[in-house]
């Protein structure tokens, strides 16, 4: 008997103008048939609008359908007798952990839900500490939530819907706001409840590599199941899933190349042992004794100028009350002109804190910060005009939209410089051009236009100022794969043109690798590592003790130059790799 079931569900989103008149009808569910066994670890991929978080509000009965039924646990979601029942046997865990937590305390937070739907108070204490126990957070029950880090805030949220004793927990891209650290513990916490007790597990997310260990995987598109198979079956049409706007993970990539490139390995490769293990039996060259592959770091350029210099910079949050806390200890960072640099760090090791510096969005308690030699501290400096130099564009650009038109939008900064109506226009077409948004969109509403397009007009009202230095926290959150890459295509080809200063904060490793040219390290509130990606990277085991991690590439590559292989074991991304293991074995 299946735990969810739907049968030609559809489901339209309308919109209606102030007199009710429905303006726009949105099919969001086209006749979707899906079935979910229990205990089943079921993933759905699909870009974004392609219906999986409706989907997934359908089996909460946060949305009823507009034709068609799903039921679950044999309940019609469409029966309002049921809406509550529905919602205590299908948990739902959203993407930003701090949207859910409600208490001042941990224990309490969890204790809620069990509270609200009346169970009796002994049975709630029971439940909160083996709910705690399960995902591994039963030492901070008595702690703050704001405390708490990103991953262990979605492990409490996690334990909140635990608490209720759900038949089926429904987590909607949930490690998208998480550190590599954070994210493996959420999946370890849901991979142990899905397998030690029994509860079905839907996972709906754009990190492919979170894929691997399901049972089996839904892709949707326009509304509809286009694909649907075991993760294998799924991610061996590596092609295909790229013409989807969607990715596989970087070690089935990796082999996908090398079997383009004639290497005999099998169809699809999905973790690390078994590229590793495939490629051992091979016949690769081994390395000489004394013998290194590893390419030399390339130097940055010293002729360069500083745009920006920290000297002895440190900031405190609520100084001098109970909750103070060191965000940033003593920093010494030189920021040198044209420069790609990548800022990683666990959540809460000061990479936000440490940016929101840079253009005097916070003071520090402690230092001075320089741009192009000047003090921004000093009573003379036009901090306003920093403001334009140094560009922020925040982790949700999208939220920085407020203007009628896009047009309007990207014009407001150069406006806000003063300059005439002639160059803020010139201004904002310059920058449209380069984010490559479509003319037709020009004067639409920017709250009409996708997460992918919002970000890109976000970032075009940021680059019409013509910032010196252009700061990206995370722009990338929550984004599908194409969607990612185009974003992120889009700042390394504007940054090759315009030669600007470009720091971007990011999770993903992979990223990172792929296209700046330094990476700085944040950990508890300082540089720990500074240097090129080969560099840093080469670091993994003490990064991993930071909860960061390298790609996964490097990890197969020192792998392979661990068991005695001719490879070089500082290769970042997959192209390097490919050179790498095809050279090793000819």
């Amino acid at each position: 008997m299946a735990i969810i079931r739907s049968k030609e569900l559809v489901h339209e989103y309308i919109r209606r103008d102030e007199e009710g008149n429905v303006e726009s009808i949105q099919l969001a569910l086209d006749h979707v048939n899906l079935n979910v066994e229990p205990g089943q670890f079921i993933s759905i991929l699909g870009h974004n609008g392609s219906g999986k978080s409706t989907f997934a509000k359908h089996i909460n009965a946060l949305l009823t359908p507009s034709e068609g039924t799903i039921w679950v646990d044999e309940m019609n979601t469409s029966d309002d007798e049921y809406t509550f029942a529905v919602r205590q046997t299908a948990g739902m865990v959203f993407q930003n952990p701090d949207n859910q937590i409600i208490a001042s305390v941990v224990e309490e937070d969890v204790a809620f839900g069990p509270e609200n739907i009346g169970v009796p108070t002994e049975q709630i204490v029971e439940r909160v500490d083996k709910s705690l126990k399960m995902v591994g957070m039963t030492k901070y029950k008595a702690h703050s939530p704001n405390k708490l880090s990103g991953g262990q805030k979605q492990r409490v949220a996690i334990a909140g819907v635990m608490a209720m004793e759900p038949k089926c927990i429904i987590l909607d891209e949930p490690t998208a706001m998480l550190d590599p650290d954070g994210r493996a513990d959420v999946l370890r916490a849901v991979h142990t409840l899905n397998r030690e007790k029994g509860i079905t597990v839907i996972l709906i997310t754009h990190y492919m590599e979170e894929v691997v260990d399901s049972d089996y995987v839904y892709v949707m598109e326009k509304g509809k199941v286009f694909m649907e198979g075991k993760p294998r079956e799924i991610f061996k049409d590596v092609e295909l899933l790229k013409e989807h706007s969607l990715d596989v993970p970087q070690v089935t990539l990796l082999a996908h190349e090398l079997r383009k490139a004639g290497l005999n390995l099998p169809e699809c490769v999905l973790t690390r042992k078994e590229l590793v293990d495939a490629l051992t039996e091979l016949g690769m060259k081994k390395a000489s004794a004394g013998q290194t592959t590893e390419k030399p770091a390339v130097e940055a350029d010293a002729d360069k100028k500083n745009v920006l210099i920290l000297d002895h910079v440190s900031y405190k949050y609520s100084p001098n009350t109970a909750y103070e806390v060191k965000a940033l200890d003593d920093v010494n960072l030189s920021i040198k002109e044209g420069e790609f640099i990548g800022i990683i760090g666990h959540t809460g090791s000061g990479k936000s804190t440490l940016v929101q510096h840079l253009n005097g969005l916070e003071k520090a308690t402690e230092g001075t910060i320089y741009y192009n030699g000047q003090d921004i501290y000093d009573k003379d400096f036009d901090i306003r005009d920093l403001r334009t130099q140094v560009g922020m564009v925040f982790q949700y650009p999208e939220h920085q939209l407020f203007e009628t038109t896009v047009f309007k939008d990207v014009q407001y900064g150069p406006k806000n410089q003063g300059l005439d109506e002639k160059e803020q226009i010139k201004r904002a077409y310059e920058a449209l051009g380069l984010v490559k948004l479509p003319e037709e969109l020009y004067l639409a509403s920017p709250f009409e236009l996708s997460g992918g397009q919002k970000r890109r007009a976000a970032i075009a009202g940021v680059i019409a100022m013509k910032p010196a230095v252009l700061i990206l926290d995370e722009p990338t959150a929550g984004l599908d794969p194409k969607g990612r890459d185009d974003i992120l295509g889009l700042i390394s080809d504007m940054h090759e043109k315009r030669k600007d200063t470009v720091i971007l904060v990011s999770h993903s490793m992979e990223d990172v690798a792929n296209y700046v040219d330094r990476i700085i390290v944040m950990d508890a509130g300082r540089p720990a590592f500074d240097g090129t990606p080969k560099e840093v990277f080469a670091h993994y085991k003490e990064l991993e003790k930071m909860g960061l991690a390298a790609p996964q590439v490097t990890y197969v590559m020192n792998d392979l130059k661990e068991m005695g292989y001719d490879v070089d074991a500082s290769a970042t991304t997959v192209s390097e790799a490919t050179e790498s293991i095809l050279k090793a074995c000819k």
